[in-house]
Parts: C-alpha cells; structure tokens; sequence
C-alpha cells in the first residue's frame, strides 16, 4: 500500500474525480478525510471507505479552519491535500454576471488558497507533506465562455509553482494536474455530437475517466513522485500537445 498510515484531505471529494480519488486512497491505505460541500453525500462516501466526511464551503475560511482542526484533533497530522474542489459557471464576456464571477473565483481560487494556507502550518511542523492542486488546461489554452473558470485555473497554475518555491525547502511537495476532456456527470448529459467532438481533438481519440485523474494524484500523493516539485501535468490525451 502506497498511502499507508498517510492522512489525505480530498476537497470536492464525494463526487466525480474527488470520489474516484477518496476511494482509491484509501484503498491505498490512506486515512481519507472527504470534504464536500454536500455535506451528505461527503458523509456517505466516507462510510463506504471507513473514512470522515465533512460538509465544507471552501470559499468560507472559517469552515477550512474548523475541519483542519477537527483532522489534527484526531490524527495529529496531515500528509496529503487534494486541491480537488470546482465549479463552473459559464458565459461569454460580456453577458458574464458578476455573480457568475465571484462564484468560481471564490470556490476555485480563493478555496484552494484557504485550505493551503490552513493546512500547510502542520505540514511544516511534520517536515513533510504533499499538496497536489487542481488546474485545467483551459488554464493555459483558454476556452470559449469560460473567462471565470480558465482565469481560476491559470491562477492555480501560478499558485502552485510560487508554492513549490517557498515550500521546497520545508520538505513539501506542491503540483499540479491539467485534466483535458473528462467523463463525468457533467459531460454525460451533453449530446452525443458534442461529445463525438471533443474526442476528434483528442490524439487518443477518447475522453479520459476520472480514474485517469485519480491515478495521476496517487503518483502526486507519494514518494514516487518526490522529486518532482512545481510541475503542472496535463492528461488530455494529448489534447494540448
């Protein structure tokens, strides 16, 4: 078991690639704190891996707080954070509310910086941590009506390599991955022309799976991985290539 004995903080982790993720570290043997904003559906996935689910709005630092400190009261520890968390909500430029704008950036930016900064104190008291953020390659490529979302994502890009500058050194490793076109309950409601689409653009001729992302983290979550510091790693199938 590659997680043994570690402590996993997944955001957004009852549902999709989160969901994908909590079940596969634990399988792993990591001890899985699930963090949702569902409070429910956060509660249900972490009974079906002996793990402890929260019901947390990552854009409200006060809730970040109160669950990472519920974590070290139980296991003294955090190993691993899973910058998992994200929404979306689409619109070209200029029919983009400001609504619309606060939403993403306050879950998908603002969030990823609040349970780093709250996590991260404990990993430097450790000597040791990992934390592996959530970008898209809308981050780099942009995509149309996607101003807010590719704005977050790109944001997470540099969070992670001014991170993986300052934290190197306490004996924390901080990466990202770009996912391209993935299945998910989103994408599977979309027409069939749609998504025939978006698989032409993909060298590998397939949209990828949540487990596909969840691999990537698991690589990301362990030492494997500890020489790799700073890295934004796209699976697209070659989509940005």
């Amino acid at each position: 078991m590659k997680l043994k004995g570690k402590v996993a903080i997944i955001s957004g982790g009852a549902g999709g690639i989160g969901k994908e993720t909590s079940f596969l570290f634990a399988s792993e043997g990591a001890h899985v704190v699930v963090a949702d904003y569902n409070q429910r559906l956060a509660e249900v996935t972490a009974k079906e891996i002996d793990g402890i689910g929260f019901g947390v709005d990552v854009s409200q630092r006060d809730q970040v707080d109160w669950m990472v400190n519920n974590v070290i009261d139980r296991f003294g520890k955090i190993d691993i954070l899973v910058n998992n968390a994200g929404i979306t909500m689409d619109s070209t430029l200029v029919k983009m509310t400001q609504e619309q704008w606060n939403q993403v950036i306050s879950i998908n930016q603002t969030g990823v910086f609040h349970c780093t900064q709250a996590v991260v104190p404990h990993m430097i008291q450790e000597g040791y941590g990992r934390v592996i953020n959530t970008s898209s390659i809308v981050g780099r490529m942009g995509n149309f009506g996607q101003t807010n979302y590719a704005a977050t994502k790109a944001a997470v890009i540099a969070m992670t390599q001014t991170w993986a500058k300052e934290l190197g050194r306490k004996g924390i490793n901080v990466n990202a991955v770009a996912p391209g076109f993935i299945m998910s309950p989103m994408t599977e409601k979309m027409p069939e022309k749609i998504l025939n689409g978006m698989k032409e653009k993909v060298s590998l001729q397939r949209l990828g799976t949540t487990r596909d992302i969840a691999n990537t983290y698991l690589f990301l979550a362990t030492d494997d991985s500890s020489y790799i510091n700073g890295a934004v790693i796209p699976v697209d199938g070659g989509l940005s290539i």
